[in-house]
């Protein structure tokens, strides 16, 4: 079992930017992918980035060329980057990691969808406001 802790979360103003990080412990080994999402009240959980062992990396369109999804060299802290933040980006944001997926190759659909995760953080919040 992996256990995952969020942090860096805060209120900014819009047009601001954050850093948050995800800390990694436990059956760490079993991970291959990492993603963060994140769910506004009264909305549905999203994916907002992710990336493999591999190197490669998915972004939702909304926030492609503002965010930065990255990990550490050891691969047990998880970072996102966040820039230009905007109002819609107001949510709780959580940390996930997945187990490697055999089959068919992975897409950004796959790669931010809920369901590639099994491990999840309590989150973090987010507050940009206008």
């Amino acid at each position: 079992q992996v256990q995952l802790v969020e942090s860096g979360g805060g209120s900014v103003q819009s047009g601001g930017s954050l850093r948050l990080s995800c800390a990694a412990s436990g059956s760490t080994y079993v991970v291959h992918y990492m993603a963060w999402f994140r769910q506004a009240p009264g909305k549905e959980r999203e994916g907002v980035a992710a990336l493999d062992l591999d190197g490669s990396t998915w972004y939702a369109d909304s926030v492609k060329g503002r965010f930065t999804i990255s990990q550490d060299n050891a691969g047990n802290t998880l970072y996102l980057e966040m820039n230009s933040l905007k109002p819609e980006d107001t949510a709780m944001y959580y940390c996930a990691t997945g187990p490697r997926l055999f089959g068919l190759p992975m897409t950004t659909v796959r790669a931010l969808s809920p369901l590639v995760y099994n491990g999840w953080g309590q989150g973090t919040q987010v507050t940009v406001s206008s």
